[in-house]
């Protein structure tokens, strides 16, 4: 395997997510030293370096148009060295109108079987922005029941930062798009032999955002990753034919605001609860339940995977709104807007 210390990419600066700049802090770390003992929320390069051999490594690097980036052409050219790409945005179901919604269990499997996961595999994904699309697939192997899974903090600017080596060597876009095509069964024939199991308690629909999180009959309160002008209604939505705003009642934590500015690391755990507390929300309550939200069901689950840091007692993370307010805010959905 061919590798260096620098990766061939030639990144724009405006390639990567401009996040508020703040004071550089401790971030969130695994304890895990060993692969034997299961990682399920982040681990540092050191870790992974360390682990290699033992774990199945899975680059998720996804980006918006805004951001410049290919993330197919990047892993075929450069890589964590033993990565293999998962697809958040392809790796979903084909029939629906919203962008990468979750696939069926047997999709996903397929999808796994491509990679070569089993179920008692540690997995850790990663992308190349630090901390952003890798949570989507942090928490879609947690939906689908597989729960030893971490995301690397810091993505590849972090294990690059620790002076560790790239891969490469080329791969072709047919060995990138392989997982891709897997779920959407091209060129299977056969039962999954990975087992993946839907837990629809990790899944919240529009519906169910109507029943529980508004009106005078809600319990659950939703949390919005998105930037607070949007929010707010006081920004434009990026998405042609939707509205500007929020769900009634819903808070906002967005989710550039627990990472680390310069790292684009987690922060640490008392951050990431003082930062929901400043919009509202308490993690340590465990009897009101929280659902997250963004824009396309990307960004949420980095507050998902916040909350699994910072309170052991909530494993999965949050409940994430899958069609979050692509689909809500949509000017023919029906749905209540609250603006400021």
């Amino acid at each position: 395997m061919a590798a260096q210390r620098v990766c061939a990419l030639s990144v724009p600066p405006r390639a990567l997510p401009r996040f508020p700049r703040g004071r550089t802090r401790s971030r969130a770390m695994s304890t895990m030293s060993k692969a034997s003992s299961t990682a399920t929320t982040i681990v540092s390069a050191k870790w992974l370096a360390e682990n290699a051999a033992d774990v199945k490594l899975l680059d998720c690097s996804w980006y918006l148009p805004a951001m410049g980036r290919d993330a197919k052409q990047e892993h075929a050219i450069c890589r964590i060295p033993g990565a293999r790409y998962f697809d958040v945005d392809k790796i979903s179901d084909p029939d629906s109108s919203l962008p990468h919604m979750l696939p069926s269990a047997e999709s996903f499997a397929s999808a796994c079987d491509a990679l070569g996961i089993e179920n008692g595999d540690q997995v850790v994904v990663y992308d190349g922005a630090g901390l952003f699309s890798a949570a989507r697939a942090w928490w879609m192997f947690k939906v689908f029941g597989h729960y030893a899974v971490a995301v690397l903090d810091g993505g590849v600017p972090g294990w690059l930062s620790e002076g560790m080596a790239m891969d490469v060597t080329p791969v072709t876009l047919d060995v990138v798009n392989a997982a891709a095509r897997a779920s959407r069964g091209e060129n299977i024939n056969t039962t999954p032999k990975f087992k993946a199991t839907l837990d629809a308690a990790s899944v919240r629909s529009k519906q169910d955002v109507l029943d529980r999180c508004v009106g005078s009959n809600k319990n659950e309160r939703l949390v919005d990753a998105r930037p607070t002008p949007r929010w707010a209604g006081a920004a434009p939505e990026l998405r042609p034919g939707v509205r500007s705003g929020r769900v009634p009642d819903s808070k906002c934590v967005p989710f550039f605001s627990l990472l680390d500015a310069e790292t684009k690391r987690m922060k640490s755990k008392t951050e990431i609860l003082s930062t929901f507390a400043a919009a509202g929300v308490d993690l340590c309550d465990l009897k009101t339940p929280l659902v997250a939200s963004c824009g396309t069901g990307i960004t949420a689950c980095v507050l998902s995977l916040a909350a699994a840091v910072a309170v052991p007692e909530r494993p999965k993370g949050l409940p994430v709104y899958d069609g979050s307010w692509t689909e809500w805010g949509s000017e023919d959905s029906g749905c209540p807007v609250e603006t400021d």
